[in-house]
């Protein structure tokens, strides 16, 4: 099983800005297309990558939104979904620490930057206008 030490190497190797949060193995990983945080946290025998897209009370049509989620999640991303958690549209992945490896880590990194970047403008216009 992969250690918190591995997972730092690999963030370092992935030369992204991150931070360590707390002793507890979480880090975020700041995303540069959006500024955007991406929370990394290492629970048992997973390592769950999540990060917070927009918030529902800020949403008028939640049924046009939430079939552009899964139009997204069915053709756009390879490692990870969009859902719903605290009232908010989140990016979702988990991964098993015992076998990872760089490549997968970096996979769901790279899978995130490019759905923030490309999918925040769609999902954004379903704000409502204040």
């Amino acid at each position: 099983m992969r250690s918190r030490d591995d997972i730092e190497s690999y963030l370092a190797r992935a030369e992204v800005p991150y931070e360590e949060v707390g002793e507890d193995g979480m880090w975020l990983v700041h995303d540069s297309s959006l500024g955007e945080n991406i929370a990394i946290v290492a629970a048992g025998p997973l390592l769950l990558f999540r990060v917070k897209v927009l918030e529902l009370r800020e949403v008028e049509d939640k049924a046009a939104l939430f079939e552009e989620l899964l139009s997204l999640n069915a053709s756009d991303l390879v490692h990870g979904a969009y859902g719903l958690s605290e009232d908010a549209v989140v990016l979702t992945c988990t991964l098993q620490l015992e076998n990872l490896d760089y490549n997968e880590l970096q996979g769901v990194l790279d899978d995130f930057s490019l759905a923030l970047a490309n999918h925040y403008e769609k999902l954004t216009k379903f704000r409502v206008a204040t």
